[in-house]
């Protein structure tokens, strides 16, 4: 007999590519992970896994035609558990990724709500920026990834968040909240931005990249409250979403600028890999949805002078 959790071992690892990814997927010893894949070995008289290679170890084909066994037998287990529903709660470790743009407007309500809901799930926490997100879910290091989306991958099913509006921003002591801007206005002072390599960096780099503005210093930042804190400070302009600066400019901290051409929304999704066993990760998407979906509703309005910039 093969026992289904023997499987699902032999299923992540050829899934995951190591012993090691698949023993932090299913909190186990490499010792262990390969004793299992051995005795399924052992028992039918097989090779399921090549390991002549220093690499990651590659299936045979005989491995290959287990394989796909385990991949229906873990979906039909997943598919069991879905119908059972709510009498099978949900538990275990969520390794969540999340932009810093969401840290700071939804990740706060998701934890309450998921606490509250699934309270023997464990989140496990990590902010990076988005491109470091997607490798590392694609990775499958970790379970879901709350980033700018969608990442438009084949096993990949991509969540519709939400969409934040992008603002220029300056400490009014600048002096600069009197009246429309252009680009050459702004050019003057250093350019608060996303980190190098995120879409909203490229994005602002491009504009200031025309031939016939001056050359413009664009400071690259991975942190959202140090952007909006050097913002504060007047060291520069800053441009952030209009979520997060919304009370700094209702209270006088900093000052919304009138400066066409609009920057497009920061688009945002929960992202997790479609697998016999992504119960979890779906749930944990789908309520990252729903309470995007609540914040959006109440989010703070373009003004029309902004609105109908080109």
């Amino acid at each position: 007999m093969i026992d289904l959790r023997s499987l699902e071992v032999f299923f992540w690892v050829v899934k995951l590519g190591g012993f090691g990814r698949a023993g932090e997927r299913l909190h186990m010893s490499q010792p262990a992970i390969s004793s299992r894949i051995g005795q399924i070995e052992a028992r039918f008289g097989i090779r399921l896994l090549d390991r002549s290679s220093h690499r990651a170890p590659v299936p045979t084909a005989k491995g290959l035609e287990v394989y796909g066994y385990a991949e229906r037998m873990l979906s039909l287990r997943s598919e069991l558990v879905s119908r059972l529903g709510d009498s099978v709660a949900l538990c275990g470790t969520a390794r969540l990724g999340v932009s810093e743009t969401l840290v700071h407007t939804l990740l706060g309500t998701l934890m309450r709500a998921l606490n509250r809901l699934h309270p023997e799930v464990t989140p496990e926490i990590t902010v990076d920026i988005s491109p470091n997100l997607r490798a590392a879910l694609l990775a499958g290091e970790l379970d879901v990834a709350l980033l700018l989306g969608p990442l438009g991958e084949p096993r990949v099913r991509d969540v519709p968040l939400r969409d934040y509006d992008l603002v220029w921003v300056a400490c009014p002591s600048l002096g600069l909240g009197g009246g429309p801007l252009d680009l050459r206005d702004l050019a003057r002072w250093p350019i608060l931005s996303y980190a190098r390599g995120t879409q909203p960096h490229a994005a602002i780099a491009a504009l200031f990249g025309r031939a016939d503005l001056p050359p413009a210093r664009i400071f690259a930042n991975a942190s959202l409250a140090s952007m909006l804190r050097m913002a504060m400070d007047g060291i520069g302009i800053g441009v952030l979403p209009l979520d997060l600066v919304a009370r700094d400019i209702a209270e006088g901290r900093l000052v919304r600028l009138d400066v066409p051409p609009l920057l497009a929304p920061l688009c945002f999704t929960a992202s997790y890999v479609a697998t016999p066993d992504s119960r979890l990760a779906e749930t944990v998407a789908l309520l990252a949805r729903d309470i995007a979906r609540d914040s959006a509703r109440d989010k703070p309005a373009l003004s029309p002078a902004i609105m109908t910039c080109d």
